[in-house]
């Protein structure tokens, strides 16, 4: 028989792993000192070897290094890129927010006198009185302008704004259109040689005039000839503006007396 040395050899050198139990198994017979040994020292081996290996301290991972930008070096003959200009930024112009207006508030009568059309500013908002000494000075006015001084109303007075509430445009355009439209539509029932704009509403959103446009004769596009005139109150509070119409009256009645 080989001796268990020689026999270990001569496996390990076909590559043969002989195999031995690591305990006692039930039945079997006794195992040989000589064959235990050997696998005792090869068992103690690993751990020894472990031990140096859990003392390596483990290094952190290196920072990765930045490759630098690599510069295009043009060669002979090759054409060259042109430079790549900037992208201009687009800027996004905030438009203004819309303010809204708050609608004008004044109140208008049409009336008729002889030849002429008056659109007079009611200083009250409501109808004249026979009493009123703003219709007295209106009676006064028309007679020294040769006219009858007894008024024929044309229709409802107009106010604005139309509505007190809702999401209608009531603005000074909408009021200039609205107005204009309604005289213009009586006008084309009865004709008339003149309009007299008394008060400044009148002026403004049938004539659109302004306060420059007293006692002066205005041409307005669906109305015809339009004489204005300052309002009734301005002309009770300031008196000195009575001599100035008169004056410019002198010079406009020609247009409704009868030669």
């Amino acid at each position: 028989m080989i001796p268990e040395l020689r026999r270990r050899a001569y496996l390990d050198a076909m590559q043969v792993a002989s195999w031995l139990p690591r305990t006692v198994l039930p039945f079997a017979a006794p195992s040989r000192p000589e064959s235990i040994e050997p696998v005792q020292a090869e068992t103690q081996r690993p751990a020894e070897q472990a031990a140096p290996a859990a003392l390596v301290v483990r290094e952190a991972p290196a920072a990765p290094v930045a490759e630098r930008p690599k510069i295009e070096i043009p060669r002979p003959g090759t054409p060259s890129r042109p430079p790549v200009e900037p992208v201009a930024e687009t800027v996004v112009e905030e438009k203004p927010a819309r303010v809204s207006v708050p609608p004008p508030r004044f109140a208008l009568q049409l009336l008729r006198a002889g030849d002429c059309a008056l659109l007079v500013e009611l200083p009250t908002g409501e109808p004249f009185q026979s009493r009123d000494p703003a219709y007295i000075l209106l009676k006064d006015l028309l007679r020294a302008a040769g006219l009858p001084d007894s008024p024929q109303l044309l229709g409802e007075p107009v106010r604005w704004p139309l509505l007190v509430r809702g999401n209608m445009d009531q603005g000074p355009e909408a009021a200039l259109e609205y107005v204009q439209s309604f005289v213009a539509a009586r006008l084309e029932e009865q004709p008339s040689a003149c309009l007299w704009l008394v008060g400044l509403p009148a002026i403004r959103f049938a004539g659109e005039g302004d306060e420059n446009s007293y006692n002066r004769e205005l041409q307005v596009e669906g109305l015809g000839a339009c004489w204005a005139l300052p309002g009734l109150e301005m002309l009770m509070e300031e008196p000195a503006r009575k001599r100035e119409l008169w004056q410019a009256m002198r010079r406009t009645r020609q247009r409704w007396l009868a030669p």
